[in-house]
């Protein structure tokens, strides 16, 4: 696709290419295994001498389509789909990082994250320090270790909303040589271009905004294809030395930029099988069409319920980045012009019982585990996502006791509003 396209252009053409009498939506290849006429043109696929399909576990046509249509709205060199937006964030981070190893991540980020770099990744010998997305340059650079491999942070982070100083910390991660990884998920590429302020790799969970309709758990992780292994050989052995696993082949001498994507492709995904379904990213691809439609209305309807929500008696605070005052509206100024996402975390007076009254008695929003979906839904986070949190922790994270994460849908925004002010009469 033309990189001089638009974006609400190659939210729809990105990816795939028909030719003549084919057709002009990404088919569906809904096969485990793809036929071959020689034993020696198979053996090349297995040798990473070829490119071609041999088994879905690996690779699809039908998840090539919509991952290279990300790739390409996000500016990317390459792109891979994973089965949820949990295992791209695995992906992202074990691709170059084993035991041993150390991370960064901004504490603020989606409590599931938390816990992966907190817990999970801890008990197979990976470290993590968990900075504020608000440290200075100081304590930036005062957490960063010899063996540390990465920073991973969120762009709009999820529920706390706030807005990551993108350039600053692409700026920190590269003093001590390692990528940046950032998960745009809220506010996707319609809204948020992390390449182009440094960062090196970025993460979705396509589950939310890209997928738009909660039809479709998924994944994706691109990369920039800007970061120098070489450079920095010695941090990453799994790229820049011979994969015996591969007879003895070496990522960046012989795929250059597309290094890292291959090798999570090839190493990760064979091995650890996460790969979405190809009917999941058939639906996926069609989400992706109406993307900048669809964020355009979140978030006018964000802000106008974040300004109804302002004055009103019974909330204590609104945070909003989209709106003006709110503590990261020039951030999401500089970053993100043309919108935010549509989530707004909202203050209940009252605490932890008040909210929960609240969420009750709510007619047209759903409680829900979920966001980023056409439909408006709730969650108090104390209580649900962030649920294995110490009330340390959760402070560190950003979350009070009366904290809800509104994910506010595209219904029409006068009916919203009615809906929440008699919830509110009621909590």
């Amino acid at each position: 696709m033309d990189r001089n396209y638009s974006i609400e252009t190659k939210c729809i053409h990105s990816g795939w290419n028909p030719g003549n009498g084919e057709a002009r939506q990404i088919p569906i290849y809904q096969s485990t295994t793809f036929k071959y006429d020689s034993a020696d043109e198979m053996g090349k696929l297995f040798d990473l001498e070829a490119s071609g399909y041999f088994y879905t576990r690996l690779q699809n046509p039908t998840n090539d389509a919509v991952a290279a249509r990300i790739a390409d709205l996000e500016g990317g060199v390459g792109a891979i789909l994973t089965s949820s937006g949990q295992a791209a964030t695995f992906f992202s981070i074990f691709n170059i990082c084993e035991a041993g190893g150390h991370i960064i991540c901004t504490s603020e980020i989606y409590g599931g994250t938390f816990n992966l770099a907190g817990v999970t990744l801890k008990k197979m010998g990976i470290d993590c320090t968990f900075v504020s997305a608000d440290a200075t340059d100081e304590e930036l650079d005062a957490a960063f270790r010899p063996n540390t491999k990465l920073v991973f942070a969120e762009s709009i982070s999820n529920p706390a909303l706030v807005v990551l100083d993108i350039e600053r910390f692409a700026a920190a991660a590269h003093r001590h040589g390692v990528p940046l990884i950032v998960d745009n998920t809220f506010a996707t590429p319609v809204n948020c271009r992390p390449f182009e302020w440094g960062a090196d790799i970025v993460t979705h969970s396509t589950t939310k905004y890209m997928d738009g309709h909660a039809v479709q758990v998924g994944g994706c992780i691109v990369d920039s294809g800007n970061f120098d292994w070489e450079a920095h050989a010695d941090k990453f052995p799994g790229l820049t030395t011979p994969d015996e696993s591969y007879h003895g082949i070496t990522y960046t001498k012989k795929f250059g930029k597309l290094a890292y994507i291959t090798k999570a492709t090839s190493q990760l995904m064979r091995d650890l099988g996460s790969i979405p379904s190809p009917m999941n990213c058939y639906l996926l691809g069609v989400s992706l069409e109406s993307l900048p439609l669809r964020m355009e209305r979140h978030c006018s309807n964000a802000l106008a319920i974040a300004k109804h929500l302002q004055s009103h008696e019974k909330i204590a605070s609104v945070h909003y980045p989209g709106l003006e005052g709110d503590k990261y509206y020039e951030l999401a100024k500089k970053y993100m012009p043309n919108g935010t996402c549509g989530v707004i975390s909202v203050e209940v007076k009252g605490g932890r019982e008040s909210a929960v009254r609240f969420l009750d008695s709510l007619k047209l929003a759903s409680i829900a585990t979920h966001v980023a979906d056409a439909k408006t839904c709730v969650l108090h986070p104390a209580s649900h996502t962030h649920r294995q949190l110490t009330d340390e922790q959760l402070k560190e994270a950003g979350i009070s006791a009366g904290l809800i994460r509104m994910s506010v849908g595209i219904e029409n925004v006068d009916d919203l509003i009615a809906d929440i002010d008699q919830a509110l009469e009621k909590a």
